[in-house]
């Protein structure tokens, strides 16, 4: 039976092609258990066993007929019919044999406590966290129990607050279904959030980490303010530390057994309220998973984690869903209002309007358009407020809270954690909130206002890509989900197009399919991953990079221990181009789909990855030319600039016959300085900026310059470090590519840059 038939999958057996299926939160946490994240174990009550529930209670017409007329700014008209749905659901028997197998599937899990949580089919997007819009239910203990959460997860899709949410983003109601992952417990003695970038600023060169003991749902709440640990993604040194005394915690109630509640809050002991939540030692630990997550996903994550008796897991991850200008300074105009209040920057820029104080959900029809939004702390429902406000004030939480996800998505100022708002500032009162600094100031704070509409007029230069900008900036992506969110941006193509993901979840060795026969299966698949980029990017060129699995990589797909031999450094062995010549048959399932979108899309080009010799750029030039695959006006062929042979004998490569090159400045510093990249050990060393990686990064680009080709750089380095961008439109670079987070910034170092080098009297 296939997965899209069954009551019931296991996270071994799903991955983030299965979101139809497992929803979002429920495919990723497949997805990290299959690459070998520290994920608890879990099975997922599928989306198909929601949509069947529905069916047979026969619950659809009254759920359509109640929705259908609905005002969904209507506040108290949408509770009412949110409470009405969610009672015909909580009311409806769950069908037996759904019953049957989740009872089962609990008891294959070990019977004990587990975690109940919703997944939705448009959950955990990368242009819409759906943060917090469904329930989640913590220590379920019991066969009928779990499966009365897993109802009230079906239910909890039509809370008030998930009604707004999918009606403003644009979702069809009953288009969305539900899928539910039941895990097994991690009782916390530790948990937290962690982003793989620095969420206020959004500078991808760091991690921050916030923690608290006990159950991690005091953060998400904002009922607790964090520690935050602040690192270096490239070295994962520790650059800041802010350490809170924490007085309470959310645990499992010790006499939950006995008919307490399930959770409680209970004291935290004296001798740990004031300690660090995690060890130095615990904290790069955790934020070498969390690069190892990104580094899977190849997008900036959120992630939730707990630690139980010293041992990390990662609970959840999705996608950060709205990535600030990274590096973007707070400014530094001395302001002469007077300072009412700091907290913690939760949502960078400036806004002034009128204090309307918000104590309970049921209120938030009280804040208008224009208003200062304070509360203790915001929660999914109020949500519809936060889209009116000019900014927003809670008392408690940290810049990973509730608060301060939803203020940077709506690109809202924001300012968490302030302690006493709700009641140090009053209604009607006129405030400014400087949500890059974290303060409140009284009545309008002119220079922090000036200040931040210079950096949004800054921003929107530096984005008007004809007019500032000649080198051009492209994209690395590897996702076809985010295809089109990030085609969107003000960006000139697709520079680096990974093979991998889209390889990876098709989930098979090729040579497996080619065996058994499904040669054409395969295609298809490739094709319509392939055709996502080509379409949304149409006509800027998407940059395709042939799949460069290494063996280790092959060996994971199903059947691809029978292909793969074990190799000792699979780094410097059997990939790329060298691959290619000996492995035909696979090669030409890659050219066959790239060929089947350029037939709608001729935006489509090839990069060959990891080419060690001009005979072997040679030979694969050869094969894609008896494959159809010709050099053209429309069809430009390049070639990844990774190997130290690249940049000794680059004209010879060039030869061959290439249209232009690609550094992969990863792979070129580590063969360059002979260290593992991947070592924790030698992280600080890993330095594309070292002198002899870029005295290859020049030759590169200046021999690419003297051959009339043209010259990119698709690797991390001109994400991380702003300096290097410089010296690359120096020496005559024509493109860079980046990562999505950082390509209006990009385009502002450029711009300055070509300013600097452009004749007196003249325009960049």
């Amino acid at each position: 039976m296939s997965a899209s038939e069954r009551d019931v999958l296991w996270f071994t057996e799903v991955g983030r092609q299965d979101t139809p299926s497992a929803g979002g939160k429920g495919a990723n946490l497949g997805e990290m258990t299959q690459a070998q994240i520290p994920v608890p174990p879990g099975f997922i009550v599928s989306a198909q066993a929601y949509t069947r529930f529905i069916e047979q209670s026969g619950l659809r017409p009254a759920i359509q007929k109640l929705l259908s007329p609905l005002d969904y700014n209507d506040s108290a008209r949408l509770q009412r019919v949110s409470e009405e749905i969610k009672s015909l659901i909580r009311s409806a028997p769950v069908p037996q044999q759904i019953a049957a197998e989740i009872k089962k599937a609990y008891r294959q899990l070990g019977d004990g406590p587990v975690a109940v949580r919703s997944s939705a089919t448009a959950e955990d997007l990368a242009d819409a966290s759906f943060a917090g819009q469904q329930a989640t239910f913590l220590n379920i203990v019991g066969e009928d129990e779990v499966v009365d959460a897993v109802r009230a997860c079906w239910a909890s899709l039509f809370e008030a607050r998930a009604i707004f949410y999918r009606a403003d983003k644009g979702f069809e109601h009953m288009k969305v279904a539900i899928a539910v992952p039941v895990q097994r417990m991690v009782q916390s003695l530790r948990s937290g959030v962690m982003f793989t970038l620095e969420p206020v600023s959004g500078d991808r060169s760091r991690i921050t980490i916030e923690a608290v003991f006990g159950l991690g749902e005091a953060i998400v709440s904002g009922e607790i303010t964090p520690d935050l640990y602040v690192l270096d993604k490239a070295s994962l040194r520790i650059l800041e530390k802010r350490v809170v005394n924490q007085e309470r915690q959310f645990v499992r109630n010790p006499q939950a057994d006995g008919g307490g509640g399930t959770n409680v809050w209970l004291p935290v002991p004296d001798e740990l309220a004031r300690q660090q939540k995690l060890s130095d030692e615990q904290i790069v630990a955790l934020a070498r998973i969390g690069k190892r997550v990104e580094e899977h996903y190849g997008f900036p994550q959120d992630i939730e984690w707990a630690e139980e008796n010293g041992e990390l897991f990662i609970v959840q991850s999705r996608p950060v869903t709205a990535l600030a200008v990274a590096g973007v300074e707070a400014g530094e105009a001395e302001e002469t209002a007077p300072l009412l209040l700091s907290g913690s920057p939760a949502s960078p820029g400036a806004a002034a309007g009128t204090v309307r104080i918000v104590l309970s959900a049921s209120e938030i029809d009280q804040v208008k358009k224009g208003d200062v939004l304070v509360a203790e702390m915001t929660t999914p429902d109020f949500v519809p407020a936060m889209k009116r406000a000019a900014g927003i004030v809670t008392d408690r939480g940290g810049r990973t809270c509730h608060a301060a996800i939803v203020s940077r998505e709506l690109g809202i100022p924001a300012v968490v954690g302030a302690g006493e708002a709700t009641t140090r500032l009053r209604n009607d009162q006129l405030v400014t909130v400087d949500g890059s600094q974290g303060k409140v100031y009284d009545g309008r704070a002119e220079r922090r206002l000036a200040w931040s509409a210079q950096e949004k007029a800054r921003q929107a230069v530096a984005s008007d890509v004809k007019t500032h900008t000649k080198v051009k900036v492209y994209v690395n992506l590897a996702e076809p989900d985010l295809a089109d969110v990030v085609a969107a941006r003000n960006v000139d193509g697709v520079g680096l197009l990974r093979a991998e993901f889209m390889i990876a979840e098709i989930g098979e060795h090729p040579q497996l399919a080619i065996d058994e026969g499904r040669s054409e299966e395969y295609i298809q698949k490739l094709t319509d991953g392939l055709r996502k980029f080509a379409r949304a990017f149409d006509p800027r060129p998407v940059v395709y990079r042939t799949n460069d699995f290494t063996t280790n990589e092959y060996r994971n797909l199903r059947g691809g221990e029978k292909y793969e031999q074990f190799e000792e450094n699979p780094m410097i062995g059997y990939r790329g181009a060298s691959r290619y010549i000996r492995d035909i048959d696979i090669f030409r399932l890659e050219l066959e789909a790239i060929k089947r979108v350029r037939q709608d899309y001729p935006n489509l080009w090839v990069m060959i990855p990891f080419v060690r010799r001009p005979e072997g750029l040679a030979a694969v030039k050869e094969v894609m030319e008896r494959e159809g695959l010709v050099r053209s006006q429309d069809f430009k062929l390049w070639m990844m600039a990774e190997v130290p042979s690249n940049v000794f004998i680059l004209d010879r490569f060039i030869d061959v016959g290439i249209d232009g090159i690609s550094i992969g400045s990863n792979d070129l510093t580590q063969l360059i300085l002979g260290i593992d990249r991947d070592n924790a050990r030698f992280a600080a060393e890993f330095d594309e900026r070292n002198e002899a990686v870029m005295l290859a990064l020049e030759q590169l680009i200046k021999t690419a310059k003297r051959r009339g080709i043209t010259s990119s750089i698709c690797g991390q380095a001109p994400s991380d470090y702003p300096e290097l961008t410089q010296k690359l439109v120096e020496w005559g670079i024509t493109s860079i590519s980046v990562n999505p987070d950082v390509i209006d910034k990009t385009r502002q170092i450029i711009a300055e840059a070509e300013a600097k080098l452009a004749p007196v009297g003249t325009k960049a």
